[in-house]
């Protein structure tokens, strides 16, 4: 059962040490996040019956905290029940010294807010903010208007994944389901030669040179000792009937697809597959190659994001699957076409969009996609230098997509995501791009008292020198 509760003000916050400052980050961030959308996506996920849950401005704001200040779920408790800002920010009434919720529950947060409505609640906080700045996200001067498009992949945090690793590690679970139904149903374990198995993997795992061929040794005998316990597995299942959890079902059939896999490549003599589980624990991550400088692959999932005129970012596809972005052009500008009533003037995207079909599109709608023409250059050698010029100053425009990236992964946490589930973790990505967001319009409304305060400071000045004050003082010393 949720009950909405009202939204909170700093007049109204309890703190028996003195006032809290209105100029704090937390009680100005507090003012730009629109909470009765929150509290309605949040209240739509209960029904009247049970406990009453957390407010949803204790929900939202708990995981917008832990996304800003990078800390793990019992970090932020601690911080919570130390920081009165961070406890109004989050909606109580008065300072206390306890956190009104624990770390397990932060989990439960997270499954409370989608991808879709953080976006929609991103979209909103957009623009409330335009609504209150006329010059908010407008291009400069003279300027076009800009788009800018790119994808990355944000890593989950696994192991690397190992052929030989990945099966030793479900052997080991099968044996654990092995052992629990034989436990639960009185009868006796079947033989398994764990201990055997166990050797084999230790001999692979210590060798210094692990060839091609000891490889192949080790994963066919691997997959052997998979496909006995798969046996038992079955055999016990049938004969006695056994109360299996929800988890061992799982994890039962991520095992089976994953021996079906491993057997495939091992007979093919291949090291590719559709869908390749490489995370028994996580087996809708899948490997994305990117050839990057650092990692040729990497496994999570991939974002798809578009950014305007003031650098706002917008999750535009997001998936574990992996996919072609450049076919995502399209959608993402007729998205952009349905927010402003117009298309952009410029697009900015890397080599993978220019496609032909693309550039097609573009053309027929007015949109000069950045990079060189399709075809042969031209002969005329100032067009192609003009060309050029135009080709580095866009390349140059595009990097703010790149800085996009680089935030989101070392300060907001998509360098590597902990989450263990794949709701939560699409929930911690969204919302690292959000709480980005906010971070900006931060910076914007300082930005914006300080010119307000530098021009106050000007027309005072300048009174001052029109009035010429001082040319009417007569300064009389004192004489004894």
């Amino acid at each position: 059962m949720y009950k909405s509760t009202t939204q909170l003000s700093i007049e109204d916050f309890v703190f028996p040490y003195g006032q809290l400052k209105s100029d704090n980050r937390w009680v100005k961030m507090a003012s730009l996040i629109p909470w009765d959308i929150v509290e309605a996506d949040y209240a739509a996920g209960f029904v009247n019956n049970g406990a009453p849950a957390h407010p949803a401005r204790m929900a939202f704001g708990a995981l917008v905290a832990k996304q800003i200040l990078g800390v793990s779920d019992e970090e932020l408790v601690c911080q919570v029940a130390e920081n009165a800002y961070l406890q109004y920010f989050i909606g109580l009434k008065e300072f206390s010294e306890d956190c009104p919720f624990g770390a397990s529950t932060l989990v439960a947060f997270r499954k409370r807010f989608s991808d879709s409505d953080i976006a929609r609640i991103n979209e909103i906080m957009l623009e409330n903010a335009k609504k209150s700045h006329d010059d908010f996200n407008d291009p400069p001067p003279g300027g076009e208007t800009t788009m800018a498009l790119d994808a990355t992949v944000a890593p989950s945090d696994i192991t690397y994944p190992q052929d030989v690793k990945l099966l030793n590690a479900a052997r080991q679970h099968l044996e654990g389901i092995i052992d629990d139904i034989c436990l639960q149903t009185g009868s006796p374990k079947p033989r398994t030669y764990r201990q055997l198995a166990r050797k084999d993997f230790l001999n692979w795992s210590k060798s210094k040179r692990r060839s091609a061929s000891k490889v192949r040794v080790a994963i066919s005998r691997q997959l052997g000792y998979i496909r006995r316990d798969l046996g038992y597995v079955q055999m016990l299942a049938e004969e006695l009937k056994p109360d299996m959890t929800a988890r061992q079902e799982q994890l039962l059939e991520t095992i089976t697809a994953l021996y079906d896999q491993q057997l495939h490549m091992h007979q093919e003599r291949t090291h590719s597959v559709q869908n390749r589980i490489v995370s028994i624990a996580q087996p809708w991550v899948r490997p994305v190659v990117r050839g990057k400088a650092n990692a040729n692959t990497e496994f999570g999932a991939k974002v798809h994001v578009s950014t305007d005129d003031g650098g706002y970012v917008r999750v535009e596809r997001m998936s574990f699957d992996v996919f072609n972005e450049s076919e995502d052009l399209a959608c993402a500008v007729e998205a952009y076409k349905d927010r402003t009533g117009l298309y952009p003037d410029r697009l900015l995207a890397d080599q993978i969009y220019r496609n032909r079909s693309n550039h097609a599109w573009c053309k027929e709608r007015g949109i000069r996609l950045s990079g060189p023409k399709l075809g042969r250059p031209p002969k005329d050698i100032e067009v192609t230098r003009a060309a050029k010029t135009l080709e580095r100053r866009d390349a140059a425009d595009r990097n703010v997509v790149e800085a996009v990236f680089g935030t989101a992964k070392t300060a907001y946490g998509i360098g590597r995501v902990a989450a263990r589930l794949q709701e939560t973790t699409k929930t911690v990505i969204s919302m690292a791009f959000l709480v980005l967001n906010l971070k900006k319009m931060l910076n914007v409304s300082l930005t914006d008292i300080a010119e307000a305060l530098i021009a106050g400071l000007k027309r005072i000045t300048q009174a001052l020198i029109e009035n010429r004050w001082w040319s009417s003082w007569n300064y009389q010393p004192v004489t004894e």
